[in-house]
């Protein structure tokens, strides 16, 4: 259900904003998409998992209002992000 190191760091290297980027909201977007697609999967083997139905709520609220400071600070970031992500919205 979690990623692992090694594609969080190629999550971070994809979607940083300068060489020293680690927490850019794009960052943390893209980081919260791909756990959010693993639990997803998790949750169609596993559907009465109730406990990590509830993070995977928590993690989407977290990821809306992400995207929600994004668009509110810069439009075009947003539109780019959400297009790259493939996000509807």
């Amino acid at each position: 259900m979690s990623i692992t190191a090694e594609r969080r760091t190629a999550l971070i290297g994809e979607y940083k904003t300068n060489p020293t980027d680690t927490g850019s909201p794009e960052v943390q977007v893209a980081i919260l998409t791909e756990r959010i697609n693993n639990l997803t999967e998790h949750l169609k083997t596993h559907a009465k998992d109730f406990h990590s139905r509830r993070g995977l709520l928590m993690m989407v609220g977290q990821r809306r209002r992400l995207l929600d400071y994004t668009k509110r600070k810069n439009q075009q970031r947003y539109e780019t992000l959400i297009g790259r992500l493939g996000l509807r919205r």
